[in-house]
């Protein structure tokens, strides 16, 4: 098959949860000789994506989700592996985790799977997270960026409480601050002054590397 068939059966086995046989694809692929990275941009990001969208639009239920992140984790563990080492030498560190309040992850893993994908070291901090932990994980593990999720408007405030301990404690220049979910947006990242919202974890990834210069 050509890499791009690939991808689609990639993409449809996530959005369809395909979680037994995703893997054995996910390892034929690797056998034609194709990219790694490649199958995860093109195949089972997408995949993710259109689950999303179907969650959405209420076609799916949380349930649907994490059956399409099983099927999705999957494949990962037979194609990170073979990610090219050039593509995991960045030297940067990410914290991450959802806001207090909040338990929904399924977004937040995938952001941390593309950001572990492109070279970051993540500093997963979880879900329903207390907001000094933010802070304190970027300290203690020398971070660059904090990334903050959360798909309920009642613990959007707790985003603008990281940013105002950074100030507190004087080190908001050190930092990088992403935001992202399904409620947020760019005039409520602009609000409360993150640096970054992005509206997906390819878009993340792309921010995160234009906020650090990484080419």
């Amino acid at each position: 098959m050509t890499k791009e068939e690939y991808y689609k059966i990639l993409d449809d086995y996530v959005y369809e949860y395909e979680d037994e046989k995703i893997a054995e694809v996910a390892q034929n692929y690797l056998d034609e000789g194709y990219d790694a990275l490649d199958a995860i941009l093109h195949g089972l990001v997408p995949g993710m994506k259109r689950a999303g969208d179907a969650f959405q639009e209420e076609e799916y239920f949380v349930t649907d989700l994490l059956l399409c992140s099983d099927a999705m984790n999957n494949a990962l563990d037979v194609l990170k592996p073979h990610l090219e080492k050039n593509e995991l030498e960045h030297n940067h560190t990410v914290v991450i985790g959802v806001v207090e309040g909040d338990t929904h992850d399924i977004g937040k893993n995938l952001v941390k799977t593309m950001f572990q994908t492109q070279g970051f070291e993540v500093i997963d901090l979880g879900r329903d997270v207390e907001v000094h932990k933010f802070v304190d994980a970027a300290e203690e593990h020398g971070a660059e960026i904090i990334c903050l999720s959360t798909l309920m408007t009642t613990t959007m405030r707790n985003m603008r409480r990281v940013v105002e301990i950074l100030e507190e404690r004087g080190i908001r220049d050190k930092y990088k601050v992403m935001i992202g979910g399904g409620p947020i947006s760019q005039s409520f990242a602009d609000k409360i002054g993150a640096d970054k919202y992005t509206i997906d974890a390819i878009e993340a990834v792309k921010a995160a590397k234009e906020l650090l210069k990484i080419n």
